[in-house]
């Protein structure tokens, strides 16, 4: 895996951004040899659908959800996943993986020539539900964090669940502004999905 060594007061140690409060999921496993973290996808997820505020996408993370407190939890009762980052709506931001560890967060998906995006990728969750928009204070956080997962991968692509698993997968949708992202980022058109 290609990325920058850690210096003593970087914003990186060990996969573990220095600015994102850290709750470690058990929901992950190494990246295969040769990896290299050159995409980084957005999804969003509220528990319930809709939802925002509480802890629960903090507990299916750490598979702590309590799979009868809500109806729909039934639906997914027993899945183990993980993303390695987490923005809530007020633009706090949570990381639950080491970025050199591989989180479950894309699933069964194909991306730039290459399936399986979880080897060798970044998931960022927006707290959200797909196709309604997001706050200003989420772009700002996910802009920040794009910037510095780019200092130490070599990242050269970035895209929605929504385009690694087309007609499996519709978020962020259609409220996702990726022009908005783009040009907070200053990264070239090519980085973004067309």
């Amino acid at each position: 895996m290609t990325i920058q060594p850690d210096a003593p007061s970087a914003l990186w140690q060990d996969g573990w951004y220095r600015f994102a409060r850290r709750l470690a999921s058990p929901n992950h496993g190494p990246r295969p040899a040769g990896a290299q973290v050159d995409l980084i996808v957005v999804h969003s997820i509220s528990l319930p659908p809709g939802e925002y505020g509480g802890d629960q996408v903090q507990q299916l993370f750490t598979n702590t959800l309590d799979w009868n407190a809500h109806p729909w939890f039934k639906g997914i009762e027993g899945i183990t996943v993980s993303s390695h980052f987490y923005i809530r709506r007020g633009g706090e931001l949570w990381q639950f993986v080491s970025c050199d560890e591989r989180a479950w967060h894309a699933g069964a998906s194909t991306y730039r020539g290459r399936a399986d995006c979880n080897d060798d990728s970044i998931g960022i969750e927006l707290e959200g539900l797909e196709g309604e928009t997001f706050e200003a204070a989420q772009y700002e956080a996910l802009a920040a964090l794009c910037a510095a997962l780019a200092q130490r991968y070599p990242v050269q692509h970035v895209a929605g669940h929504e385009h690694i698993a087309p007609g499996r997968k519709r978020d962020p949708g259609a409220g996702f502004e990726w022009r908005r992202l783009q040009q907070s980022l200053a990264w070239p058109q090519q980085y973004f999905p067309a």
